[in-house]
């Protein structure tokens, strides 16, 4: 205990003598001097006539970021000189669009209506249209189906039906001959797969229903 005394003793005068000793003082002095002479010191190199600056004084010699405000002059300008050239167009080009589309709703406004009461109206068709079928006759009168069934085969959507009998040549004749328009597609396989010409598309005026014999 007393050693220990004695050492806490021995290190206290030390310490007194380190606070409040004048070397002590005059050592913190010149590490400021030192340090704020570095901070301003400017560093010349004779051979490349620059000068050096320490990243302290830069700091401090920053321009401070001027505020939002400071260039309200210059809008306000903008405003008193009025639109420049560039604005003007777009702002005529953006009008013309807008007038050209009001015209269109105008002219649309005025004209006849195209709706029609279909089915029992039914609008013009053109002279080149091919949509109803057609069973086609020799100039005999006799028809030209053969009772293949090709037709009835390639047809995709199974709107054909067709039934024969044997004639007393041994020939056959078709007995019905059916298509379901409300299945068919208007595909025209049934007239690319007939060998003899026998069903085509055509006008719905031309068209001809055959059920049964008649």
């Amino acid at each position: 205990m007393n050693l220990a005394r004695q050492q806490l003793l021995g290190l206290a005068p030390h310490l007194r003598i380190l606070s409040f000793s004048p070397v002590r003082s005059a050592v913190v002095a010149q590490r400021f001097i030192s340090s704020s002479r570095c901070s301003n010191a400017e560093h010349h190199d004779h051979q490349h006539d620059h000068v050096l600056h320490s990243d302290m004084k830069l700091l401090h010699q920053k321009p401070a970021t001027p505020p939002l405000y400071a260039n309200r002059d210059k809008d306000v300008a903008m405003y008193k000189r009025g639109a420049t050239a560039i604005d003007k167009a777009v702002h005529l080009f953006f009008m013309t669009e807008i007038m050209r589309g009001l015209w269109i709703v105008v002219e649309q406004f005025f004209r006849q209506p195209y709706t029609i009461m279909y089915p029992f109206e039914k609008g013009p068709l053109s002279p080149r249209f091919r949509g109803e079928h057609a069973l086609r006759r020799y100039p005999s009168g006799e028809e030209r189906c053969i009772a293949c069934k090709l037709c009835e085969a390639i047809c995709p959507a199974q709107a054909i039906t067709i039934e024969s009998e044997a004639r007393m040549d041994g020939s056959r004749r078709t007995t019905k001959y059916d298509i379901d328009m409300t299945k068919c597609i208007y595909c025209g396989f049934c007239q690319e797969a007939c060998p003899v010409d026998a069903i085509v598309e055509s006008e719905p005026s031309l068209r001809k229903s055959r059920s049964g014999g008649n």
